[in-house]
């Protein structure tokens, strides 16, 4: 079995004049952190969506576990087993925490209409199913304090952590994570450091990570692709790519912009 789970190959996507990412390839492998940077309007969350089917490439091919998802529907994305969430937190403010733990599972229901009405066996055996591993994902981020609380009243860190769990209840084989540390304190960044090992580590799930945090991403990828202007800039180690003159200009600009930049102040 190849080692490469998702692969990426001269993905392209224009909007109107606009080229949003442009050949854009890469291959994740399975089991590490893969992680996308760059600056605002690189087109890493482009490539986000692209991944999850929310946009349709221009051009190009995403390859997932041996499957084509180019024109795979966007709702059966998290039936093949890929997990998402988002930098704008998406959850059922009105429901409690366990509740939109439980949605995440249930991508994966097979039970019919009928089964459901009448709770019957097949379902019993669903929903035990579904609270088990709610309650394996309450316990492996700490949130039993919170289990039967609303979102609505959650602190905006909890909130993260929250949507986070609910994309681990789906059981997905890959996860991706877009700027999991915005917002967060130092702490809560520390917190989610952790997780994103266990995740990888303990549950054996396969990261691809958007984020601006350096400390975070130096702390936990394996490989890190830099991305400017929708292409690709550099990709390697995180010290690789971090010290690539590239990656320094399309952060920092050329040495004479950083000079008056320094003069300036």
């Amino acid at each position: 079995m190849t080692n490469v789970l998702l692969s990426v190959k001269d993905l392209s996507v224009h909007f109107g004049g606009v080229r949003a990412v442009h050949n854009v390839s890469f291959d994740v492998r399975r089991g590490e952190v893969f992680t996308l940077i760059g600056p605002n309007g690189a087109g890493k969350t482009t490539v986000f969506n692209l991944i999850s089917r929310i946009y349709t490439a221009t051009s190009g091919r995403i390859t997932f576990n041996g499957q084509d998802l180019t024109s795979t529907p966007p709702y059966a994305v998290a039936t093949l087993g890929i997990a998402r969430t988002f930098q704008n937190i998406e959850l059922f403010e009105h429901a409690t925490v366990l509740q939109n733990l439980l949605i995440g599972y249930h991508a994966h229901r097979t039970s019919s209409f009928w089964s459901d009405l009448l709770f019957a066996p097949r379902t019993q055996r669903s929903e035990l199913a579904a609270r088990t591993k709610a309650e394996e994902v309450i316990e492996l981020l700490n949130l039993q304090h919170y289990r039967d609380s609303l979102v609505a009243g959650l602190p905006y860190g909890t909130r993260k952590v929250v949507e986070l769990g609910r994309a681990l209840c789906s059981g997905p084989k890959l996860i991706l994570l877009d700027e999991p540390s915005s917002g967060l304190n130092v702490e809560e960044t520390e917190d989610m450091a952790w997780w994103i090992r266990d995740i990888k580590d303990e549950l054996g799930i396969t990261v691809l990570m958007v984020e601006h945090d350096m400390t975070l991403v130096s702390r936990v990828s394996d490989r890190v692709l830099a991305m400017n202007q929708g292409e690709v800039l550099a990709l390697g180690s995180p010290r690789e790519v971090q010290s690539h003159p590239g990656v320094v200009e399309a952060y920092l600009g050329t040495i004479d912009d950083v000079s008056n930049l320094r003069r300036v102040a």
